[in-house]
């Protein structure tokens, strides 16, 4: 805060430089009034972007893994794919985007499309702490939650009074057959081929609209390098003990 202050370069450009751009314009503006971000508020923001962004991207490569491992034919295309365009090369960034198989499957895999509940993750053998680490992610990846601060009349299908709680249970919609067919629960990452626009509106991972997700882009991006660098370099598979849950 001292440097911007003082005016030199630097810190503005980076996530606790623009909180602290704001926090100061609006303590100049208004005094100690509420409408300016505290130090609290400031922390807080930085332990959300900063530890919700590793524990969702984890959890989606722990999920590639375990899935690759249960669908072996997928993690072989997989593989070629990379090595297709990369060999044994560092991937590199402008690479990534034609990743047709490695893109879809982190498409199937950034939210719990195919499994609706714990007891299809016990039919099909996801080891416990791939549950648990699933289930503990932040509510951005289960449901999306937003409080009405007026009363707001969305299109002409409903008007919500001020602080009406809206919840879009994204568990429920990503799974819908009547959207995504009979076959929703399949592990089937060539649903994705063409992206996502069969039915945009049914697939909101990351949310959509003016308040999407901000790290959406890097989440995925960081996700197919990291799938890449690992297909690369290994091959792997459920261990021998492994048993299913019952």
């Amino acid at each position: 805060m001292q440097i911007m202050n003082e005016g030199e370069s630097g810190g503005k450009d980076d996530l606790l430089g623009l909180l602290l751009e704001s926090n100061m314009r609006h303590t100049d503006e208004h005094g100690q009034s509420s409408l300016g971000l505290t130090t609290e508020d400031v922390v807080e923001e930085c332990k959300l972007f900063y530890f919700a962004r590793m524990q969702t991207t984890s959890a989606l490569l722990t999920w590639a893994m375990v899935l690759l491992s249960m669908h072996p034919e997928w993690q072989d295309r997989a593989r070629e794919e990379v090595l297709g365009f990369f060999g044994r090369n560092k991937p590199e960034y402008d690479g990534l985007s034609p990743l047709g198989t490695v893109s879809s499957c982190c498409n199937l895999l950034s939210a719990p499309f195919f499994l609706q509940n714990f007891d299809d993750m016990v039919q099909q053998n996801v080891p416990a702490r791939s549950v648990q680490v699933t289930m503990i992610l932040s509510s951005c990846t289960l449901r999306l939650s937003r409080s009405a601060g007026r009363r707001t009349r969305w299109r002409s299908a409903a008007t919500y009074p001020a602080g009406v709680v809206v919840e879009l249970p994204v568990l429920l919609i990503h799974p819908d057959p009547d959207v995504w067919g009979s076959d929703v629960h399949e592990f089937r990452p060539d649903r994705f081929a063409e992206g996502v626009s069969k039915a945009p509106p049914a697939f909101f991972p990351f949310s959509w609209g003016p308040r999407t997700c901000i790290g959406h882009n890097f989440a995925l991006l960081e996700a197919k390098m990291a799938l890449s660098m690992i297909l690369q370099r290994f091959e792997f598979e459920l261990a021998p003990s492994y048993t299913q849950y019952s």
